[in-house]
């Protein structure tokens, strides 16, 4: 099976960084409903650079790159914390400019963490956000962050990020997986 850009599934081919084997990853996302899971709410930012490049950070959990972004916290608006996300995880200060989407299908979003074993269905509100000002840097959260142009995109995007890449790099606004 291909991804979307045409190159080797990363679930059927390779291994992540920092020691994470391909396994490892094909067991933290999966699609199985378990006994006990939560529905976790959070925002994944599609930040724009010059042109088509978008912004990806390379997470340091697990070594494979995708959106900046997070959870929710309590009072905060989707607003409030795709920028909060963007600064603390690239040191970059954005604007949301539109919704891309909102993300909950099962497939590739129920993720068990491997350090305390919980299991979690991810939905994810997918925004666009282009740059106000800051620096690019890495947080405690990544290893690496920097813009891509869709022809050069990474072999290994967590699979979370995949559709929201997609549906980011073919313009559409407003969607519901």
């Amino acid at each position: 099976m291909k991804d979307p850009w045409g190159r080797p599934n990363p679930k059927e081919h390779g291994t992540g960084t920092i020691g994470v084997n391909q396994s490892d990853i094909c067991s933290m996302y999966g699609n199985t409903v378990v006994e006990g899971m939560r529905v976790r709410v959070g925002v994944g930012v599609v930040v724009r650079g010059t042109g088509e490049t978008i912004l990806l950070e390379k997470r340091r959990d697990c070594g494979w790159w995708g959106l900046p972004g997070g959870k929710i916290e309590p009072g905060e608006s989707i607003i409030d914390a795709a920028v909060r996300e963007v600064l603390e995880e690239t040191g970059l200060t954005v604007e949301v400019t539109h919704l891309i989407g909102v993300y909950s299908d099962p497939d590739g979003r129920i993720v068990t963490y491997p350090d305390n074993g919980d299991v979690v269905q991810l939905i994810d509100v997918v925004v666009g956000a282009r740059v106000l000002s800051g620096r690019i840097i890495c947080s405690h959260e990544s290893e690496e962050v920097r813009f891509f142009s869709p022809s050069q995109l990474p072999a290994h995007i967590v699979p979370p990020a995949r559709q929201p890449l997609v549906d980011a790099f073919e313009g559409r606004c407003g969607v519901l997986r």
